[in-house]
């Protein structure tokens, strides 16, 4: 069992629990910056209890694993272009950025934080129990493949062994007969049924065209910014654009992405890794409208993102000429289907 002190000392055990970020919010509640995905340093002090030097410390003392988790330090342009997306309002000439997984990672470096503290007995109870939790169950795949077979199996004696049985009972015996009977109807009932039942099993593990891929937002869910444009960028070069470079809303004014259509039109993306329970609003697109028609004369512009879009933002979207890829497209996309918009 990994134990606080392994925690503390050892960033491969870190690494190995990283994921688990929901433990924040069960000890309390982090607030966010605007952009719904990073906080600065004195939110992480704050969240802490601790004092802004005890987090500038450990950002010195550990930058590249933290830089590794999502850290950023934004200046310059980069410093600018995010202000403007993300409403942020601040005089400094750089901003710290910490991600979710950054948070994590610093309350499992910081000691002298009572928060700290309870948010890894959270963190190490949570693993615990994943430890040592008995499998009751086969996996998914071993389970659908064991139930066809029983099905097989039991439907196989039913009707080969168990009915022709009570045939040869009925024509010899007399005085229970009917009981019989109806004991033969019973198992000829329960063979049609689990004929049937096999027969839904197929259709319903079988391949479709149409279904999404399990999993496909709740791994969106889990990249950072970053890894979340590398995504949309391969779905690009998929629906066949060409010419797909990710450049960052800090270094190429206002737009994440840009590309070619396979017909030849410009393309520009915005691209908003968000909670699912948060809203792209109408100033969200406002913004993006001007960087993706008058900075880079697009003629395809997308706005993709996590989570949905407000009835006014998706109104502006459409009047402007703006496609909004919400999270519901965004999942179809990502499951295979073309965007339109592309073609």
């Amino acid at each position: 069992m990994i134990n606080e002190t392994a925690l503390l000392e050892s960033r491969t055990l870190r690494n190995s629990v990283l994921d688990r970020t929901d433990v924040l919010d069960r000890v309390k509640a982090l607030s966010l910056l605007p952009d719904g995905m990073h906080v600065t340093t004195a939110m992480v002090a704050a969240y802490f209890e601790v004092g802004l030097e005890a987090i500038k410390s450990l950002v010195k003392d550990h930058r590249t694993e933290l830089e590794a988790n999502g850290y950023r330090l934004l200046t310059g342009q980069e410093l600018r272009s995010f202000k403007n997306l993300s409403g942020t309002q601040s005089r400094s000439r750089s901003l710290a950025l910490f991600s979710r997984r950054a948070v994590l990672n610093i309350a499992m470096l910081l000691r002298d934080s009572e928060v700290a503290r309870q948010v890894r007995v959270h963190l190490l109870d949570m693993e615990y129990l994943a430890r040592t939790q008995p499998v009751e169950n086969p996996a998914p795949a071993d389970t659908a493949l064991l139930d066809a077979r029983i099905d097989q199996r039991i439907t196989h004696i039913l009707g080969k062994t168990v009915v022709p049985m009570f045939n040869v009972l009925i024509e010899t015996s007399g005085e229970h007969q009917r009981e019989l009977v109806a004991l033969r109807a019973g198992v000829q009932h329960i063979e049609k049924r689990l004929r049937q039942h096999h027969a839904r099993l197929q259709r319903l593990e079988g391949p479709r065209e149409d279904r999404p891929l399990a999993g496909v937002m709740a791994a969106m869910d889990a990249m950072n910014g970053r890894e979340f444009e590398e995504r949309v960028a391969e779905l690009l070069r998929r629906d066949g654009c060409t010419g797909v470079i990710v450049r960052g809303g800090g270094r190429d004014r206002g737009v994440d992405i840009t590309a070619l259509t396979a017909d030849g039109r410009r393309v520009v993306v915005q691209c908003k890794r968000f909670a699912p329970h948060l809203s792209i609003t109408s100033p969200d697109v406002q913004k993006f409208i001007g960087a993706a028609k008058v900075l880079h004369a697009s003629d395809v512009a997308l706005y993709v993102a996590t989570c949905p879009f407000t009835r006014d933002a998706l109104n502006i979207a459409a009047e402007s000429g703006i496609t909004a890829v919400h999270r519901g497209l965004l999942e179809e996309w990502s499951a295979g289907a073309p965007l339109s918009a592309l073609g």
